[in-house]
């Protein structure tokens, strides 16, 4: 890990457990339970979803250090989305906002404080026969400004992000997915680029989220 600390560059090495997240979601409406015959037949319209992700501080952390892997404290975040389906394009957008606790435990023993942090993301699918599918995808996220000890910094974000993800399939529940995304605009923050190839269940796209 390399950047800039008071004007001057720095690099480190740090290693171990990153914070866990665990995930719920769950389909409003318009999604109904199907057999494996019926979904071969499904025709989506709109859907209506919402998940709510918890971070739990239990990841590498030294309060001595300022460059962690966990961040020692506890973050919530609510999300709600919506897709729609024109032919082969599917449109979705998500809204969504991370909330966080205090890390009491900054650089020794102060008091670290993030502000929510919002976000929308917006994806463009198109389906190819045989089920390979393609996307483009942005995000763009804002607030999240930090106070150590009652004094605020200057670090309100207000980023542009944009990716995209190929998948093809490898049978009915698998397939391989190459993915890249990268920073648009960045106006403090986290700014980088990502390029990978991926093996799952069928579904996703590039994941543009904040990263703290």
């Amino acid at each position: 890990m390399a950047g800039k600390l008071e004007g001057v560059p720095q690099a480190v090495d740090r290693y171990g457990l990153a914070d866990p997240s665990l995930k719920l979601a769950v389909n409003l409406t318009s999604a109904p339970a199907l057999s494996l015959s019926e979904f071969a037949s499904y025709k989506q319209r709109t859907i209506v979803g919402a998940s709510l992700q918890v971070t739990a501080p239990v990841g590498q952390y030294d309060p001595a250090k300022p460059v962690n892997i966990g961040t020692n404290r506890w973050s919530l975040k609510p999300e709600i989305g919506v897709s729609h389906t024109l032919g082969h394009w599917m449109l979705e957008a998500a809204l969504g906002s991370t909330f966080f606790t205090d890390n009491d435990e900054y650089l020794g023993n102060k008091t670290r404080e993030q502000a929510p942090l919002y976000a929308t993301q917006l994806h463009v699918v198109y389906n190819f026969r045989f089920g390979m599918w393609a996307a483009l995808d942005g995000t763009y996220y804002t607030g999240g400004r930090t106070t150590v000890d009652g004094q605020k910094r200057d670090d309100l974000q207000g980023n542009w992000r944009w990716g995209a993800t190929f998948a093809l399939p490898v049978n009915r529940y698998n397939s391989v997915k190459l993915y890249a995304h990268t920073g648009v605009f960045t106006r403090t923050g986290t700014d980088f680029a990502v390029a990978g190839v991926a093996c799952g269940s069928t579904g996703g796209v590039a994941d543009c989220s904040p990263h703290d």
